[in-house]
């Protein structure tokens, strides 16, 4: 199966040249600094992006319900080798962690 190409490439066109401002004229004053156009973009956050960020505020501020006692028990437990993962127990959690999200 052959297939045929027929032309070449579009001819380019020359990149148009964006204007910040009013074009100066011939003859006119140059002497002036040239200003820079006044900023245009703004930013506005939808309610979930707020809700969102006040919740890493939240969690970034205090450990609250962390159980700092557990987390070095487990610590010591990793450091001695002597902690053990329950390959099910993880995948029921994140099966049920899964189905929290997806109601």
């Amino acid at each position: 199966m052959t297939h045929k190409i027929d032309g070449g490439l579009p001819p380019s066109r020359p990149a148009d040249l964006a204007t910040t401002g009013p074009a100066q004229r011939a003859g006119e004053d140059r002497t002036k600094p040239v200003t820079a156009p006044t900023a245009a973009d703004t930013m506005r956050l939808t309610g979930e992006a707020a809700g969102l960020q006040a919740l890493q505020r939240e969690l970034g501020s205090a450990p609250a319900g962390l159980d700092v006692a557990r987390v070095n028990e487990i610590r010591a437990a990793i450091a001695d080798g002597n902690y053990r993962v329950d390959p099910q127990q993880i995948a029921t959690r994140m099966l049920d962690l899964e189905n929290a999200l997806t109601q």
